[in-house]
């Protein structure tokens, strides 16, 4: 490729990119670290980078990062490509080839149809109706991942819809801005409900190291105000820093509702995919108490579908893109998994939580949720998360004055919330990535600016709430 042709601003940020892989590789390796731990995060911060700067797509900066790491001898070739037989992984490919099922079928247009009847006057409409619904179904999820699985097909028929489609630029952005609300919905009912996520009842067992007891009604005690608070701003924040294009349609509804009366009644696909989905939400809903696997539900969904005839090989051939996805979000969560079984993340999380300690606690509180927060920029799971930093941080904000209870409601809502910071920062986020409707750039800049927002809020709104209801 010619140097007119990549781009002189690009091969300057490759530059600037290389240089800061080889300046990580070949530093000193620091006390406590091995070299292969050292090497890893070289690795995979100068990928994430390179999408960052927009070097090199996602799917490029991965594929690259894992040769490197398996050529290098960073990671034995077992490690490096063991997530790809990772249950979220397959979860999240599996829930995005079912969700085409409710659009070939005209389920999700009539569910789209229905929807825009009630809230279809304008987009911003159409954004708090999806927080809405989020809202109210959370508590019966215990993984984000598969509600995500339930709101995609819906927001994508929404989408489509209103002519909105990923190849034409003038109306991408309605899809994007109600992709990302679905994302960000996600996010913040997850730090909600105490049963929204898996990582959820995790963090709260750390917490009750610490002499705290939380079960669902006192978590959503402290949640509610500032939850609801983000739920009420958010929508209308993304509207104004990412237009959508199309804003009002006061027309709509009436339209909708006659476009239902011409459907008539449902077809036979129609009720052979709202059965399944039915079937397979209620799977999901009782996979904790009964122990049911949530892959294996969507695993079930797929195959019942196919052999039903709503969907085929042709269909699954047709979302090439799905397998793109699949490739880079298994390298990711690999390496972020070995980076943290490798100890390094911990030792991060340390050297910087330590550091914080002698400080005012006012001081530190904030210190160590902002630090907490900006480190999930090296995640891609946030249990991993949880798990790794969690307590690390618990226990020094503790040491240095924080109310006990302040501090772990702030990390364990953060743990929720901070899922959007980039698009892999949450397994429940690939699926809405996977779309199309979104670039990268967008999507890391979206990211931040909710996480910053959702930061903001649980700081000033949250903070004195936690201390009064505490």
């Amino acid at each position: 490729m010619s140097t007119a042709a990549f781009g002189t601003g690009r091969i300057v940020k490759l530059v600037i990119l290389l240089i800061m892989f080889f300046g990580l590789w070949f530093a000193p390796v620091p006390a406590g670290l091995t070299v292969e731990a050292w090497h890893l995060f070289a690795v995979f911060a100068s990928a994430i980078t390179s999408v960052v700067l927009n070097v090199f797509p996602l799917f490029t900066s991965a594929v690259l990062a894992c040769a490197i790491v398996v050529l290098t001898g960073t990671l034995t070739p077992e490690k490096a490509y063991g997530a790809f037989a990772n249950a979220i992984v397959l979860l999240v490919v599996t829930a995005f080839l079912v969700s085409q099922a409710v659009v070939k079928s005209g389920l999700g247009k009539r569910i789209s149809l229905y929807v825009i009847s009630l809230f279809g006057k304008s987009t911003l409409g159409l954004a708090y109706s999806i927080f809405i619904t989020d809202t109210l179904i959370a508590p019966g999820f215990p993984s984000n991942t598969a509600r995500g699985g339930v709101l995609f097909p819906v927001i994508l028929a929404l989408a489509q819809s209103r002519g909105s489609t990923p190849d034409d630029e003038n109306l991408r952005r309605l899809g994007g801005y109600l992709m990302f609300c679905g994302m960000a919905s996600l996010a913040i009912t997850s730090a909600l409900w105490f049963t929204a996520t898996s990582g959820n009842p995790v963090g709260a067992a750390l917490a009750a190291e610490h002499g705290m007891s939380i079960d669902f009604g006192s978590w959503l005690l402290a949640s509610s105000v500032p939850c609801l608070v983000v739920i009420a701003l958010l929508p209308a924040l993304l509207y104004r820093v990412f237009p959508p294009g199309i804003t009002a349609t006061p027309e709509a509804p009436g339209i909708a509702r006659k476009e239902l009366q011409t459907m008539g009644p449902m077809s036979r696909n129609e009720w052979i995919t709202a059965v399944t989905f039915v079937i397979m939400v209620t799977g999901w809903i009782l996979a904790a108490p009964y122990k049911l696997n949530l892959t294996a539900i969507a695993l079930a969904g797929l195959a019942t579908l196919m052999i039903s005839g709503v969907l085929t090989l042709e269909d699954i051939n047709k979302q090439g893109g799905t397998l793109v996805t699949f490739i880079w979000l298994a390298i990711l969560f690999g390496m972020s998994g070995q980076l943290n079984e490798m100890g390094f993340m911990g030792y991060v999380g340390e050297r910087l939580a330590v550091g914080l300690e002698g400080l005012a606690w006012p001081v530190a509180y904030v210190a160590l949720l902002v630090i907490y927060v900006l480190l999930h920029f090296g995640f891609v799971s946030q249990n991993a998360q949880v798990l790794a930093l969690l307590g690390v941080f618990l226990d020094v904000g503790v040491k240095s004055g924080v109310p006990v209870h302040l501090m772990a409601y702030a990390l364990l809502f953060a743990s929720s919330y901070f899922s959007v910071i980039t698009p892999q920062g949450g397994s429940q986020n690939i699926i809405f990535v996977a779309s199309g409707y979104l670039k990268q750039s967008e999507l890391y800049r979206l990211g931040l600016t909710t996480t910053a927002f959702c930061t903001l809020v649980f700081l000033v709104i949250g903070t004195p709430w936690i201390l009064w209801v505490g």
